[in-house]
C-alpha cells in the first residue's frame, strides 16, 4: 500500500478478511473525532460539509488503494459506507461456519500454554459475537471433555 501517512489503525486489505475489527476500528475513531453521524442513515442531525470531507478523507485513508480506486465516485460518507457493508457483510455467513467448527474443534491439549488456548477461546467468541451468535456461560461451562 502505498499510503505513507500513518494509519491510526489498519487499513481495510482489498479481500475484506479484516473487515470485522476494521468496523470497529472506524466507528471509535469516527466517534473520537466527532464524525460518526457521517455513516449513519440521514437524520435530523445536521452534518456539514466540512465534515463530510473529513469523514471522507479519514475512511479513504484506511482502506487499500484498489478499494479507493474502486470507490472512487463515492462522495458521501454514508453512501461509501453502505457500499463497502454490502461489498463485505457477507463474511458474517463465512466466518459463521468456520467459527462454529472451530469451537467444536477446541482441544486444550493442542496448545502449548494456558494463554495460546485463551487466545483461542476470545478469538472464537468474537467471531461468533460479530456473527450475532453469542456463547452462554453455559456454553463456556460444558466444553467437551477434550482435554
Amino acid at each position: 500500500m502505498s499510503n505513507l501517512n500513518k494509519l491510526d489503525f489498519i487499513a481495510l486489505e482489498v479481500f475484506g478478511r479484516n473487515y470485522p475489527k476494521w468496523v470497529q476500528d472506524m466507528k471509535l475513531h469516527l466517534t473520537v473525532k466527532s464524525l460518526r453521524a457521517t455513516i449513519k442513515e440521514p437524520t435530523d442531525d445536521l452534518v456539514d460539509e466540512a465534515q463530510k470531507a473529513n469523514a471522507m478523507i479519514f475512511i479513504r485513508r484506511h482502506i487499500h488503494d484498489a478499494l479507493q480506486t474502486e470507490y472512487l465516485a463515492k462522495k458521501d460518507p454514508h453512501t461509501l459506507w453502505i457500499a463497502l457493508a454490502d461489498h463485505f457483510d457477507h463474511q458474517k455467513n463465512i466466518y459463521l461456519p468456520e467459527a462454529r467448527y472451530d469451537w467444536q474443534h477446541l482441544c486444550f491439549q493442542d496448545f502449548k500454554s494456558i494463554n495460546e488456548y485463551n487466545y483461542e477461546v476470545c478469538r472464537i467468541r468474537s467471531l461468533l459475537k460479530f456473527c450475532e451468535e453469542d456463547l452462554t456461560e453455559e456454553d463456556l461451562l460444558d466444553r467437551p471433555a477434550n482435554f
